[in-house]
């Protein structure tokens, strides 16, 4: 007799599963293609923040030289309509996402995940299957490193090792292997793994690695929780309640 769901959430959870395996889009991968249309709609945001201000201020000067220089007339409109159009197509290529920068020793914390982030988003479609999954386990872990790095200073080990692996070899490691001809990628090495195999391995060793920097990072962050709590409870409290001065 099959199982029957606890509850309406769970039987919602199983459906959703369950479509993720049959269209190949799993709630990790789907939750990457959010953040990356949320960075997409903040840019057109900032595009029509630019135009709206800059259409102001020229109405705003216009009006300003009709009142107190000499009325504009129709070439004043002429020129007006001229600045409108120079406006909107030169807001509308300045102001938008920034192209993606190469991994260098000063770039912050929190644009090494963000990069690492859009990389996997976009590389993604091209990986068999076994690497997909495998990417979207590593974009799961990617918004908690991104708010715990943010707070971490850059030349912290800690640090330095999630920055090699984000910034350098993991998108290193996936464009090695776009670079393979597609009909090499089943041969084996070596080793007797083929090139998929050794891609999908490749990215569980760094899975792995950014799950402990994770914890090592929560662990930080536990710890003083801990502390706070220990000096709090000797601090305030007693077996007759509240210490007295």
């Amino acid at each position: 007799m099959a199982r029957t769901p606890r509850t309406v959430e769970d039987a919602i959870a199983r459906f959703d599963a369950y479509s993720a395996r049959l269209d190949g889009h799993t709630p990790a991968a789907s939750a990457a293609r959010r953040r990356h249309m949320g960075r997409s709609a903040a840019t057109v945001g900032r595009r029509l923040a630019n135009i709206g201000m800059a259409l102001v201020a020229l109405i705003v000067a216009t009006m300003a030289w009709g009142l107190f220089v000499s009325p504009i007339g129709w070439s004043g409109l002429f020129i007006a309509a001229i600045a409108t159009l120079f406006i909107l197509v030169f807001f509308s290529v300045w102001g938008g996402e920034k192209p993606e920068k190469s991994f260098n020793e000063q770039m912050p914390n929190r644009d090494v995940v963000r990069t690492l982030d859009g990389f996997l988003h976009r590389r993604r479609p091209a990986l068999p299957a076994p690497a997909a999954r495998r990417v979207d386990a590593i974009s799961q872990q990617l918004p908690l490193l991104e708010s715990r790095l943010g707070e971490v200073d850059a030349l912290d080990p800690l640090a330095q090792d999630a920055r090699r692996l984000m910034g350098k070899h993991l998108p290193e490691l996936i464009e090695r292997y776009e670079r393979v001809p597609a009909p090499y990628r089943h041969q084996r090495d070596a080793e007797g793994m083929t090139v998929d195999e050794r891609l999908a391995a490749s990215l569980d060793a760094a899975n792995q690695a950014l799950a402990e920097i994770g914890q090592k990072l929560a662990k930080t962050d536990m710890d003083a929780f801990e502390t706070q709590g220990r000096f709090i409870e000797s601090r305030y409290s007693d077996k007759d309640g509240i210490k007295s001065e």
